[in-house]
């Protein structure tokens, strides 16, 4: 069994919404998603689905695009990102999502012997136009990691190895250390996973953080194609 991510398909099953306006690097989509996922991704496989997911602001709209990547092969854990506004409370949505297809917010599951945990993430100090406001919602991603965390204690069985899905990057352009990349280097997980950035090369971002690979995986980055995060997560 293998684990991949990818981020930000941004769907619009209910209400098409062209993303060609956002540039020829979506070009084919959402066709492309579709398309690729079932090209790379084995039934047996895990599939990080890392924020940006729908662009329906309510949750009976979303369930179109949710019902589509649940019957792409594959197992799938969804996180949160910044235009997900048809997420409701987490124990609503698990009770809403198909067969299939988990959830990570505030805590952390398996899958096999590696925990999956994470958060959505906000821009980090030192990034362009940081203000008061985005300062206050990056120390509240910050807690709600923290709790992600801790959850870890809380598995119903062994873990050899974490992987940690966020949906903003980890870093700001000149990589300043921050309490996200704090929270790494003391987890110490096997990958670090993210998204949110469009119209940017994976180059944009270093291939690891002291040492811990990290993997930008927003959909227009990787042409549609989730990405293998671990070879082998039995």
């Amino acid at each position: 069994m293998r684990v991949l991510a990818i981020a930000d398909p941004h769907l619009s099953g209910h209400d098409p919404k062209p993303m060609s306006v956002f540039g020829g690097n979506w070009a084919g989509h959402p066709e492309a998603f579709f398309e690729r996922w079932r090209a790379t991704v084995l039934a047996t496989d895990t599939v990080i689905v890392a924020g940006d997911i729908s662009w329906a602001v309510r949750l009976r709209d979303a369930m179109v695009d949710l019902s589509a990547i649940a019957d792409l092969p594959g197992e799938k854990v969804f996180l949160r990102g910044n235009h997900d506004y048809w997420w409701p409370s987490i124990g609503r949505l698990r009770s809403a999502l198909p067969g299939g297809v988990r959830a990570v917010q505030n805590d952390s599951l398996l899958v096999g012997r590696t925990a999956i945990l994470g958060t959505r993430g906000w821009v980090v100090p030192g990034s362009e136009g940081y203000s008061d406001d985005d300062d206050r919602l990056y120390r509240r991603e910050l807690e709600r990691l923290r709790l992600s965390i801790a959850s870890l204690q809380r598995l119903d069985g062994p873990y050899d190895r974490t992987v940690l899905v966020l949906h903003f990057p980890p870093v700001n352009q000149r990589l300043d250390e921050n309490g996200f990349t704090e929270l790494i280097e003391e987890l110490q997980p096997a990958s670090v996973v993210f998204g949110h950035v469009h119209g940017a090369s994976p180059a944009r971002f270093p291939l690891n953080w002291k040492g811990i690979p990290l993997h930008f995986v927003a959909a227009d980055a990787v042409r549609f194609e989730p990405q293998v995060i671990l070879a082998d997560a039995s």
